[in-house]
C-alpha cells in the first residue's frame, strides 16, 4: 500500500512530506520475528500438557520439544553471539540440541518423549524470555548483517518445525484408539479436481537453484539450493495436477499393493513387512481417513497424500508414467505463482483445486505449491559447486545427502511465505507421516 498522502487540488499548499511507511531492514525482520514465533504459539494452542509430550515413533518429535528447539536455536546462534551472555538454563543446551555435533552433545532423538520436565509452561516460558531479549535487541539494533542472516534462517526454520509440529501431533493423535481431534474446527473444502492433463517440454538447457548462500530476507534460500546452475533437461510431459484420492483408490482396488512387478525392491519388502494396502491414515474400508480434525470422509477429489516415495513411485508404474525430477518441477514452477492452500489458508488438509484461486488458467498447472508435498526421482544430493554455510550451521542441510529423496512444493501445513520454486524438501524413502502425494511426469 502506498505511503504517498492524497491527491490535493492545484490551488490548496503541498503538504509536508510524511515519514516513510516502509520500516528499515531491521524493523521488518524484527515484526517478522514476531509473527513467525507467534505462529508456533497459536498452532501449538489447540496442544494439551499431555499431548504436547508425545513422540509416537523416533521420527517424530514432541509438541515441547519443538517450542523449545526452536527457541534454543535463537539462544545459541543469535544470543550467545554477545560476549558475557548467560543462558537463560545452561542445562537446556544439552536437551534441545537437536543434531548439531561441533555444538556439544545432546539427548538422544528417540527419547524426546520422555521429557516430562521442563514442563510445558516452563517452556513457554523460555520462549517468552528468550523474545524480550531478542525485542531488546532489536530495539538498541544491536544485529549485524551476519546475524540477521542467522535470524532469517533461525525464522525458515521455525516455520519447518511449525509444520512438523502439525505432521507429528496429527500421528501422535492417530495412534489413539480414540482417534481425538486436533481441532474440530477445521473447515471443509469441496470442488472438482478437474481432468489431469499433459504440459509438454521440448529438450532444453535450463538453469534451477538459487544464488549462493547467503542471501537476504528477500530471496532467502537454504544453502542446499545453490548454486544457480545449469542443467541438460530431456524432452517431457508434467501433469497439470496431482494424483487424487479418487485415482489413489482406483491403484488399490486394482490390486497395486499386490503386484509386486510395481514395486521397488526396498518397497516391496516393507508392504509384506509392514502389511501396507492404503496410505497411512485411510481406514480399511477406504472410505474414512484420519486429519487433524479427527476422522472424516475422503473428498475423491483432493489430492492423495501421506504416501511414502514407495507408494509414489508404485503408483506412477502402474498408471503408465513416472515420477519427475527434481529439475521437470523446478523448471514449471519457476513460472507459477506461489499460491495455493497453505497453513495460512487454515484447512490443515489438502483440498482440491479452487480455479479462481489457482491464478492459472484451465490448460496450466495448478497446485504447483501447497497442498501436498510431490516426490521425485531425484536423490537429494549436492549441486555442482555446493558450499555448506560456515561453521557449525553448516550441519543444518550438507550432511543429510545420503540416502533421501526430494520433495518439492510445499503442502498445507507449510507457510506460503516459506516457499519458493527452488526449495528442496527431503525424507528418506519410507516416510508417511508428511503430507507427501505425487505429480505424475512422463517421457516424451
Amino acid at each position: 500500500m502506498s505511503s504517498q498522502p492524497a491527491p490535493q487540488p492545484a490551488a490548496a499548499p503541498a503538504d509536508p512530506p510524511r515519514p516513510s511507511a516502509t520500516p528499515s531492514g531491521a524493523q521488518s525482520l524484527a515484526s517478522r520475528y514476531r509473527a513467525v514465533r507467534e505462529r508456533s504459539v497459536a498452532l501449538a494452542a489447540p496442544v494439551s500438557a499431555e499431548d504436547a509430550m508425545l513422540q509416537s515413533m523416533e521420527e517424530t518429535s514432541p509438541t515441547k520439544w519443538h517450542l523449545a528447539h526452536t527457541t534454543w536455536f535463537f539462544e545459541r546462534f543469535v544470543l550467545a553471539e554477545s560476549t558475557g551472555y548467560e543462558p537463560v538454563n545452561a542445562d537446556w543446551d544439552y536437551l534441545f540440541n537437536s543434531y548439531y555435533q561441533s555444538v556439544g552433545p545432546m539427548h538422544a532423538r528417540q527419547r524426546r518423549g520422555m521429557l516430562s520436565r521442563p514442563s510445558l509452561s516452563e517452556v513457554l516460558a523460555y520462549r517468552r524470555q528468550v523474545d524480550e531479549r531478542m525485542a531488546r535487541a532489536f530495539d538498541v539494533d544491536r544485529f549485524d548483517a551476519p546475524l540477521c542472516q542467522r535470524i532469517e534462517l533461525g525464522l525458515h526454520h521455525e516455520q519447518q518445525h511449525q509444520e512438523l509440529l502439525l505432521t507429528d501431533i496429527k500421528h501422535a493423535l492417530w495412534c489413539n484408539p480414540l482417534k481425538p481431534a486436533y481441532r474440530d474446527d477445521l473447515p471443509v473444502a469441496t470442488a472438482a479436481a478437474g481432468a489431469l492433463d499433459w504440459l509438454g517440454q521440448e529438450e532444453s538447457i535450463v538453469e534451477i537453484g538459487a544464488a549462493a548462500w547467503p542471501l537476504d530476507s528477500e530471496h532467502f534460500a537454504f544453502d542446499n539450493e545453490s548454486p544457480r546452475h545449469r542443467v541438460l533437461m530431456p524432452a517431457h510431459s508434467l501433469a497439470t495436477r496431482p494424483v487424487t484420492n479418487a485415482e489413489y483408490r482406483d491403484f488399490i482396488e486394482a490390486g497395486g499393493y499386490r503386484d509386486a512387478a510395481l514395486w521397488l525392491s526396498d518397497g516391496w519388502a516393507l508392504v509384506n513387512q509392514d502389511s501396507w494396502q492404503r496410505p497411512l491414515y485411510w481406514d480399511e474400508m477406504l472410505e474414512s481417513e484420519f486429519t487433524l480434525a479427527g476422522m472424516r470422509p475422503i473428498d475423491p477429489n483432493a489430492p492423495v497424500s501421506h504416501l511414502s516415495y514407495y507408494e509414489a513411485d508404485a503408483f506412477a508404474r502402474w498408471a503408465g508414467a513416472r515420477l519427475p525430477t527434481e529439475v521437470e518441477w523446478e523448471n514449471t514452477a519457476a513460472a507459477v505463482a506461489v499460491a495455493g492452500n497453505f497453513v495460512d489458508q487454515g484447512y490443515l488438509h489438502p483440498v482440491a483445486a479452487q480455479r479462481d484461486a489457482d491464478s492459472v488458467n484451465a490448460s496450466g498447472p495448478r497446485q504447483m505449491f501447497g497442498d501436498v508435498w510431490e516426490w521425485t526421482s531425484s536423490a537429494y544430493a549436492a549441486y555442482p559447486g555446493f558450499r555448506e554455510m560456515p561453521g557449525s550451521l553448516g550441519e543444518y542441510n550438507g550432511k543429510f545427502m545420503s540416502g533421501q529423496q526430494i520433495l518439492r512444493g510445499g503442502s498445507c501445513a507449510s507457510s506460503r511465505d516459506h516457499l519458493r520454486a527452488s526449495y528442496r524438501n527431503f525424507f528418506h524413502a519410507p516416510d508417511r507421516w508428511q503430507f507427501s502425494g505425487l505429480r505424475l511426469a512422463r517421457d516424451a
